[in-house]
């Protein structure tokens, strides 16, 4: 952005609270309202609300890039539910009448880049809220249409596709003489879009894509994986680059002497189930030096699986999983379990990475790859999700949210909180292309009355996303 400079200074910043600091937008704006009115006095006017207000807008006297003289940024710093703290900020000069607005992210890159899928199905899902970040790229695939990165945005999908037509619009009187053959093609996409505006055209999916991991398509409770998905990734090393996270030239030179070193140690590497070995591996968020821990664990009327710790000293990045050995089966495996005794909540779960869970009483849909994989009992992985859930995304005091979405978030969390504590009976089906996850079966040998396990056929979508089509045997 033009305005900042070496110049901001924001002392309170270091050594405050972070949850004084980015107050919902919400309680923002009932601050800044609620303050007394202006009064007077003998040595004048004393505008108290203009200083409730300056208290939460901080504001910085900064160079306007269009005519070199000194304008205003005013910063407010925010959180939005669902999400994370973010910085609004916007600049006007009063020389030139220039101004501008954007958001940045609060909060520190995140380990790994996201990307979020969602299905317009309605005109109400085109006011959905989109935090989009100066590292994001948008799409819509049914029109090729692509939105490159470029300044930060608090907006919504029919936001985004109105601004797509203002700047497509603005050199079109010119191009229609200079270069007719691209002025009747970019008027064929606006016509679409316009459409899509306008709620002629449904279905429709918007993908954002965020490197940087900073990005977010708003979350309705009890929505399906069809309709709005996330996909965590890693970076690859020229996004890294891009972001400043990495010198490309040094990490080359560090990869080839890793690379060497890691293939020559593959070759004498002993595995044992007695013992946890540690190799070097290659850090996926920053994608420097660091080490890895494994070892193997053997489950009982299952198969060997391996417990893998990650823990990176440059970035402080941390993860846990488990993965599967073994060859992949010509099948992949679904397994019902009937859940309606708190000692159910007991039994080991194994949810591997490719692997969805649905509780259809809870209207709980979690698409592969969610969580990742995790060795846990029944009840830590449905603790883990109502963490996430509930700290990540669910909050009452969201200016975002009116009273029924309101309600409804806390019905469902209500459900989820009452299946944990065993109040609840539901079913928990777990399906994995792979056959890779695992439900512990409490009467082996003989058959669980609770559980049912099917084997099923894999889609050719499935088999895609897997990469199986590419291998050749």
């Amino acid at each position: 952005m033009h305005l900042l400079e070496s110049t901001i200074s924001m002392p309170l910043l270091p050594d405050a609270d972070n949850s004084n600091l980015f107050q919902p937008l919400g309680s923002t704006v009932e601050a800044i309202a609620s303050a007394p009115e202006a009064t007077n006095d003998e040595q004048g006017v004393s505008d108290t609300h203009a200083t409730e207000e300056s208290q939460i807008v901080q504001e910085i006297e900064s160079l306007c890039m269009n005519c070199r003289e000194n304008g205003t940024t005013r910063l407010l710093l925010t959180s939005i539910p669902y999400f994370r703290e973010i910085v609004l900020m916007s600049f006007s000069c009063p020389h030139c009448g220039f101004r501008n607005s954007e958001i940045q992210p609060a909060s520190e890159i995140q380990e790994k880049g996201s990307r979020y899928r969602f299905l317009v199905q309605s005109k109400e899902d085109l006011n959905r809220q989109i935090v989009k970040s100066e590292s994001c790229d948008c799409a819509f695939p049914s029109i090729s249409l692509e939105i490159p990165h470029q300044r930060g945005q608090l907006t919504t999908i029919e936001g985004l596709l109105t601004e797509v037509v203002e700047d497509l619009s603005q050199s079109q009187p010119v191009r229609k003489y200079s270069e007719p053959e691209a002025f009747q093609k970019i008027e064929a996409v606006l016509a679409k879009v316009k459409e899509m505006i306008d709620g002629k055209v449904f279905p429709f999916q918007v993908v954002v894509d965020d490197p940087a991991g900073n990005s977010w398509i708003e979350l309705s409770p009890g929505e399906s994986h069809e309709k709005w998905s996330k996909t965590e990734y890693f970076r690859t090393l020229p996004q890294n680059e891009a972001l400043g996270l990495v010198n490309a030239d040094e990490e080359t030179q560090d990869g080839e002497q890793e690379g060497q070193q890691g293939a020559d140690r593959q070759q004498t590497l002993p595995i044992s189930n007695d013992e946890i070995h540690t190799f070097h591996a290659t850090c996926p968020s920053c994608l420097r030096r660091c080490d890895t821990h494994m070892k193997l664990v053997d489950i009982p009327h299952f198969k060997e699986v391996v417990i893998m710790s990650t823990v990176c000293d440059n970035c402080g990045y941390k993860s846990n999983e488990v993965k599967t050995g073994g060859e992949i089966p010509p099948k992949g495996k679904r397994i019902t379990l009937r859940v309606d005794d708190p000692e159910d909540m007991a039994r080991d779960i194994l949810k591997s990475e490719t692997c969805a869970l649905t509780i259809p009483e809870l209207n709980l849909d979690l698409t592969a790859g969610t969580l990742g994989g995790r060795f846990t009992t029944v009840e830590g992985l449905l603790r883990e999700v109502f963490e996430q859930l509930d700290t990540r995304v669910f909050s009452e005091t969201s200016d975002s949210m009116d009273p029924e979405r309101i309600e409804r978030w806390s019905t469902f969390l209500r459900g989820l909180q009452d299946a944990i504590e065993g109040k609840r009976a539901f079913t928990l089906i777990l399906d994995d292309p792979l056959a890779a996850s695992y439900l512990q079966n409490v009467y082996a040998p003989d058959p669980d009355p609770n559980m049912t396990i099917e084997e099923i056929d894999r889609t050719e979508e499935q088999n895609e996303d897997l990469g199986l089509n590419e291998i050749n045997v």
